[in-house]
């Protein structure tokens, strides 16, 4: 998260209760200031890019500000999405909340939370999640005391350094395992080819490009290949972020017989889930079935950890459903390992 939370529901101060309004483009500085002071560095670009993005679409977030005595004292931001991280049923992220330290132990930050919960709640969202450091023993709690649960998914992290050395040689060719289940989005074939290509990144024999706009209907298509699923509207918000969020776009499509076979998108972030280093997140992969078992997947998460790596970005982080084993499996190979965040839940039903 941005900073560290109240810890849990407190006392409200004699002031009474915070008045909870939509954050607007005015409230940068004492965003920043309060970021600031609990992060120990500035986050300003990020939060620059997301008050930008909630201008330009303010039907993407829910953004509160908590004002105590004419001033900003919190504020929190939560992201509407459907189908990131494998994901099918519409949700929303609260990846961004903060305290002023002096109002701190007043109950702001459930003031917060329960603000978004119910504005999620009139959007017909069933579902809140969120991501925490295990070993924040406050932030921990103030979740707790905010009823979040963990979520049935899992961090996952790829150290990015040296990406070219440690990226696995496809192995001899085996049985190809069965189909993924309806709606996994992503290649989940291990088999390699055998011969003379046995020592060749897989990356070696599938064309990769950067996305564009232009590839907007190519990955709807695969898409709705995949998940039986239209969703444009989705994908549309997402091509957009790639194009004109990211701080560096690093999104990319894979191409044979001169069409579109797969898609990985991926952004660089600053300042998510308070993170304090530049990291990238990945969270859509996908290979259009009539390219299975050709290594598609390998070769598009391949050539976008060599990119990482090229531009200094340490970490690469996604979320998997605990029994998408397929898809653990797949990343287990490429060399993700248990990030120490949980990813944590709230039902808003």
């Amino acid at each position: 998260m941005a900073t560290k939370r109240t810890g849990g529901a407190k006392p409200e101060t004699p002031g009474g209760s915070p008045k909870l309004r939509p954050l607007k483009s005015g409230d940068l500085e004492a965003i920043v200031a309060i970021d600031r002071a609990a992060a120990g560095r500035s986050r300003r670009g990020f939060y620059e890019k997301r008050l930008a993005h909630l201008t330009r679409e303010p039907g993407a977030f829910v953004a509160l500000a908590a004002e105590q005595g004419g001033k900003l004292a919190g504020f929190a931001f939560a992201r509407l999405y459907e189908g990131e991280f494998g994901g099918g049923a519409p949700e929303a992220s609260l990846d961004a909340i903060g305290v002023d330290a002096k109002a701190r132990s007043h109950g702001i930050g459930r003031e917060l939370v329960e603000g978004v919960a119910k504005a999620m709640r009139g959007l017909g969202v069933t579902e809140l999640s969120t991501q925490a450091d295990w070993t924040e023993a406050e932030l921990m709690g103030f979740f707790a005391h905010t009823d979040f649960t963990l979520a049935p998914r899992i961090v996952l992290e790829c150290a990015v350094a040296d990406a070219e050395e440690r990226r696995p040689l496809l192995p001899p060719a085996r049985a190809k395992t069965p189909a993924p289940a309806s709606g996994a989005a992503v290649e989940l074939d291990y088999s390699g080819p055998s011969g003379d290509d046995f020592e060749s990144l897989a990356r070696d024999r599938v064309p990769i490009r950067s996305m564009n706009p232009g590839d907007l209907a190519a990955i709807v298509h695969i898409d709705k290949r995949i998940t039986g699923r239209d969703r444009q509207a989705y994908y549309k918000r997402k091509l957009a972020e790639a194009m004109e969020e990211s701080a560096v776009r690093v999104s990319l499509v894979a191409e044979l017989d001169g069409r579109v076979a797969g898609v990985i998108m991926a952004r660089v972030e600053f300042g998510e889930f308070g993170h304090s280093e530049t990291e990238a997140v990945m969270d859509t992969i996908g290979v259009d079935p009539s390219y299975g078992h050709k290594d598609v997947a390998s070769a598009l998460l391949s050539q976008l950890l060599t990119n990482l790596a090229g531009l200094r970005v340490e970490r690469l982080r996604t979320e998997v459903g605990w029994n998408h084993f397929g898809l653990l499996s797949f990343l287990d190979r490429m060399g993700f390992r248990p990030h120490r965040r949980l990813a944590l839940r709230r039902a808003l039903g």
